[in-house]
Parts: C-alpha cells; sequence; structure tokens
C-alpha cells in the first residue's frame, strides 16, 4: 500500500502512461528525513516555478461547457484534490499529475497585463469570463501572487462579466470588487463543497479549506449582494453521496441561490492515483466505489464523451439525479437561472492612451 504523506492528496508520483514520463518521488534530502512522521512519507514542499505565457485567455469550444473563455492564473493547485480532472495537465511539463501536481506549481504574474492587452484589441467582444476552471484561483499561493486580484481589477475596470469557482473561503478577501461588479449584474461565484464531514474533506482535498468556512463564504458573499452557485462535484458514491440532500439545505440556508452536482471523473491518469488513493484510505470500500462508478459510466473507470462525462449514465446516475431535483425543490434552489451582462463592457486604454 502507497504510504499518505501529511496534507497531500496523492499517494504517489506514478508516470504519464501517455507520455513515458519518468515517476519522480522527493528529493531525498535532510528536510525531508526529518519531516518524516511517524512512519509516514515525508512532508512534500511546495514550489513555484514562473510560467510567461504570451496570451492568458483560454478559449473552450466544447458543447457541455457554459463558457466559451477562461482564465487560469495558476497550473498545478495545492489544494491536492484527489479527484481533479485537471491533475493530467501536469503531465505535459514532464511532470507527474500525482504528488508534482499539487506541490510543484506554476504561477504567471503577467496575467494581468496580457488580460488588459487582449481585451483592448479591436476584435475582441465580450462573454463571461471563467476563473477557477482547471486548477482554483484562490488556492494558497494566491495570497502571496495576488494574481486572480489582478486580474479581476481589470474585469472590474472594463465592466467585463466574470465568473469564479473555487472552493477557498480567500474570495471574501476580494469583496471589495466583486460586490459592486455584482450590484451590476456582472460577477457570480461559484463555490465548490463537496463533503460537510471534516474528516472526509481533508482526505479528499487536503488543503482546501475546512467546510464551515466554505459555507461561511457563500452567506457573505450572498449578503453582498453576489449571487452564489454551490457546485457539490465531485459526487462520489459510498464515501460522499450519502450527504447530497443535508448539503443542499445547508447551501441554501448560506444564501445560495443555485446549486450542480457531477458524479466524480477519472480522465487519464487521474484513475489510477484516486484508485491507490481509495486503497490507502478506503480499503474497505474500493471495490464498492470503483464498481458503482463504472456502473455510472458505461462500465469504464471514465466516460469521455460530451454530455455523458457530466451526468453520468444508468440507474445510480438516474437516483442521484431524482434526490439532487428533489432536494433543490424542497430547498428553493434552481428557480432562476442567473446571468451576467456585457453590454456595459468598455474596452481599456490601449498603451499609447495611457501616456495622456
Amino acid at each position: 500500500m502507497a504510504k499518505t504523506r501529511p496534507q497531500r492528496g496523492a499517494t504517489m508520483n506514478a508516470a504519464s502512461t501517455r507520455f513515458n514520463l519518468p515517476g519522480q518521488e522527493a528529493d531525498g534530502d535532510w528536510l525531508d528525513a526529518r519531516e518524516a512522521i511517524d512512519g509516514e512519507a515525508p512532508r512534500l514542499r511546495t514550489t513555484v516555478t514562473v510560467e510567461r505565457p504570451r496570451t492568458i485567455i483560454a478559449r473552450n469550444a466544447s458543447p457541455d461547457v457554459p463558457f466559451d473563455r477562461s482564465i487560469n492564473p495558476y497550473r498545478g493547485c495545492e489544494h491536492g484534490c484527489i479527484y481533479c480532472f485537471a491533475r493530467p495537465t501536469h503531465a505535459f511539463h514532464d511532470l507527474s499529475p500525482g504528488l508534482d501536481f499539487e506541490s510543484r506549481l506554476f504561477a504567471k504574474p503577467d496575467a494581468a497585463t496580457l488580460l488588459r492587452t487582449e481585451l483592448a484589441r479591436p476584435a475582441y467582444t465580450p462573454a463571461p469570463m471563467a476563473l477557477g476552471t482547471n486548477t482554483d484561483p484562490y488556492q494558497p499561493i494566491e495570497s502571496d501572487w495576488r494574481i486572480t486580484r489582478n486580474v479581476i481589477e481589470i474585469l472590474a475596470e472594463t465592466r467585463h462579466p466574470l465568473t469564479i469557482t473555487t472552493k477557498s473561503d480567500r474570495v471574501v478577501r476580494d469583496l471589495d470588487l466583486l460586490g459592486p461588479m455584482a450590484a451590476d449584474g456582472l460577477a457570480a461565484v461559484c463555490m465548490s463543497i463537496t463533503s460537510l464531514d471534516p474528516k472526509i474533506a481533508g482526505t479528499i482535498e487536503p488543503r482546501a479549506p475546512h467546510p464551515e468556512r466554505r459555507l461561511a463564504a457563500v452567506r457573505r458573499l450572498a449578503d453582498a449582494g453576489v449571487p452564489v452557485y454551490v457546485s457539490i462535484a465531485p459526487v462520489i458514491p459510498a464515501i460522499t453521496d450519502h450527504e447530497m440532500e443535508h448539503l443542499i439545505e445547508r447551501a441554501a440556508q448560506a444564501g445560495a441561490r443555485n446549486a450542480f452536482f457531477i458524479p466524480v471523473r477519472l480522465p487519464h491518469e487521474v484513475a489510477p492515483l484516486f484508485r491507490a488513493w481509495l486503497d490507502a484510505h478506503f480499503p474497505d470500500r474500493a471495490g464498492k466505489v470503483m464498481a458503482t462508478i463504472q456502473a455510472m459510466r458505461g462500465g469504464r473507470d471514465n466516460d469521455p464523451d460530451f454530455f455523458n462525462r457530466m451526468k453520468g449514465s444508468g440507474p445510480w446516475a438516474d437516483l442521484l439525479r431524482t434526490r439532487f431535483h428533489i432536494a433543490c425543490r424542497r430547498h428553493g434552489l434552481n428557480r432562476e437561472r442567473i446571468t451576467l451582462r456585457t453590454d456595459l463592457f468598455r474596452k481599456p486604454a490601449g498603451a499609447q492612451g495611457e501616456l495622456f
């Protein structure tokens, strides 16, 4: 059985089977040896590498994704969520989707400058900009780098619509920007809460804030007039699915207007990482969990087909949807669709204009 690492999600740093990457482990220096605790693997320290992309807006044409553009201030995510569908992207950097993904991060400090340039292009037309669609824009390093805040400042200045998806209550630090934007119909936030059980949450999302802190953030956002969704994503059968109704009730009590859920997805390298995590943390039910996942995914660990990948299929998926819709009706969620305005957008002044 793979050893767990303190405050880390993945139990291994397996190579990518798609790119033939070598497996990697901790450096083995004296700090690793000193920090080993009671036979556990040593603590893994986070490193951040500066990335200098040429553009910052990522375009998306997937028919089952409700936005066509996004910004990801960071690559990798220190929250360490074991189920994260973005883990395989680390293989593009010759790094493992396992422990490397949550400890060897990339930051894009030029994001706001690049965004200003792209918004100023004559052909640019506005539509909601999504933050947090790949990795969390409010993961712990945002406290120091403040790249997400800098991006929001540009969007607020240009009155550009914005959606944020996060697992962190750090989002409320930017209420001074998000509140006025929301008052003009320009901002909405989606708070991801997978489990209300702190023990389970601390296992599947080891460095994400406590669930109660996230609910408190929902309340603060709602009180400030920011429309809030709650995302129950993913739902993991036999581990978190029993919490669905209570989680929806708590979300509604905190002021959320809408909610949605997605059954757990296991694309590419996520599947073996998830299996190893199950063996380490839930060996008593690992077989049941995977059997139920496969029942919702056409007999496979993952179904990549558009639309099916977001909702699953079969009796188990149908049951989850039925429970979800009943709970939302009972607690008054999803009564109206949240829409953001695009007609207030004003292009930023170009570099020449800023001289005068």
